[in-house]
């Protein structure tokens, strides 16, 4: 029975038929309204000395001050919701229900808010302040929002839009053991209500924290760039992933690993992307020096392959045309002269031969 009761709990109940706040509103003025008019009438008819009328004065002020000094109760209960919010009610510390869509609501005038990260900053959409900086990651604001000019009231309500979470750098060694500094956005949004108040004591630091975690093991997986021999996809075979080559593919791995670690707290998490990815500073001019190594016995293959084959392009046009016959000694030195020549990195220097070759 407690298990089931506890399911019920976290299972997220929209209130409808809550959209008359306009029509207690109006009501309770009308109530000021009728109170004071009550007052001024009883006292007046008092003062002129009717024989009826004093005995009921004192009954009839008394109901108009009560009602005038509870009164306001009802409006307490008053909500007004923008698109894209919603407000986790409980009452006595039980959970009533969740008012989602921009209305005017009317609740109970005793249910409360609850929003356990109205006070959490984290570096994202939604938590900046109006200067325009941003609180580091996992700080806890002591003025919450209302340094901003924004009442109490709204910071407990929840944002349903889709915010973006822009996570600060980390330094994880990727599956060679080569530190790299990694940086990720993530785009998420609440999609239960209850779950994301219930169920985790923060739902934004939850998800920080997550990111973290799910950041670091799928990096694990990964080398910088491609290398020999390593298994990104864990079939048992080689392949040729890498955090530089396959991007898109290690993001979309991030994403899933993040979902399945926030779908208790209702979170859903639309979109995850590598912002930062680079060597760490201590490693960066080797790694440099050796990407600008590889990067140069690369170019110097393409000009080896290129000269030998206008070599041979050269030789067979000589032979095809018959332009001039060439023994094995001459064509030896010939070969040699348009390989210094075309593999060079200077501009070759002609020689006039006046003599024999031998």
């Amino acid at each position: 029975m407690k298990e089931q009761t506890q399911e019920q709990v976290l299972e997220e109940k929209i209130l409808q038929g809550k959209k008359n706040g306009m029509a207690v509103l109006l009501g309770v003025i009308a109530l000021y309204i009728i109170a004071i008019a009550a007052i001024i009438i009883t006292v007046s008819f008092v003062s002129g000395e009717h024989g009826i009328l004093p005995h009921l004065a004192p009954p009839v002020i008394i109901l108009c001050v009560i009602l005038m000094l509870l009164g306001w109760i009802p409006l307490c209960g008053l909500k007004i919701l923008k698109p894209q919010e919603a407000l986790v009610l409980t009452l006595f510390g039980k959970y009533t229900g969740t008012l989602k869509g921009e209305g005017f609501y009317f609740v109970n005038p005793f249910c409360i808010g609850v929003n356990p990260a109205m006070h959490t900053k984290l570096n994202q959409s939604g938590d900046v302040s109006g200067s325009g900086t941003g609180k580091s990651l996992l700080s806890i604001s002591t003025e919450g929002i209302t340094s901003s000019g924004l009442n109490n009231s709204y910071t407990k309500k929840l944002s349903l839009k889709i915010m973006t979470l822009n996570n600060s750098r980390q330094k994880i060694n990727d599956c060679l053991g080569n530190p790299v500094e990694i940086g990720i956005a993530v785009t998420w949004r609440i999609v239960d209500t209850a779950k994301a108040v219930f169920n985790v004591d923060n739902y934004k630091e939850f998800l920080s924290l997550q990111c973290d975690s799910a950041l670091r093991n799928i990096v694990r997986i990964y080398p910088y760039d491609v290398a020999q021999g390593v298994d990104t996809t864990g079939d048992g075979m080689a392949d040729e992933g890498s955090l530089r080559g396959s991007s898109d593919i290690v993001a979309e791995r991030i994403r899933e690993e993040i979902q399945n670690r926030v779908q208790e707290a209702g979170l859903e998490i639309v979109e995850s992307r590598i912002t930062y990815l680079a060597y760490a500073p201590e490693i960066a001019a080797v790694m440099l020096q050796r990407q600008q190594a590889s990067a140069i016995i690369d170019a110097r293959k393409m000009i080896v392959d290129g000269a030998v084959g206008m070599v041979e392009m050269a030789l067979d046009r000589l032979n095809q045309n018959h332009t001039i016959e060439l023994d094995e000694e001459r064509k030896a030195a010939m070969v040699s002269n348009l390989l210094v020549v075309l593999c060079g990195n200077h501009d070759a220097q002609p020689v006039v031969n006046s003599g024999s070759l031998y």
